[in-house]
């Protein structure tokens, strides 16, 4: 399974980067690719392209402001293989989140 994924919380700083790498540890265990972009106080790091996000079978959203380039995600929205929990909850469940994943592609 192909997942992508963004985090962005409201300081920018300390839960972005933590749900982005407990995202990327869980992907990583699981045998899934993944790949993480984040948004926060130094900007835009890891930036996803659109090929990127076209391919993914699921997005995660782990966001608790409004992001740049949100509409990059409206086809996924669409299908409906997009998930969107605060960054808190990626950081607490991340099981239950990757398990949600995974019931959109099945």
């Amino acid at each position: 399974m192909k997942i992508v994924a963004v985090c962005a919380c409201t300081a920018g700083i300390a839960h972005t980067y933590m749900a982005q790498e407990v995202i990327e540890q869980e992907c990583q265990r699981r045998g899934y690719v993944i790949k993480v972009e984040t948004q926060g106080g130094m900007g835009i790091d890891n930036e996803l392209e659109q090929e990127e996000i076209d391919e993914a079978d699921v997005v995660i959203l782990a966001i608790a402001v409004g992001i740049e380039m949100q509409e990059r995600f409206d086809e996924k929205m669409d299908q409906g293989k997009v998930i969107e929990v605060e960054p808190g909850v990626a950081i607490k469940d991340i099981e239950g989140l990757i398990d949600r994943a995974e019931g959109l592609v099945k």
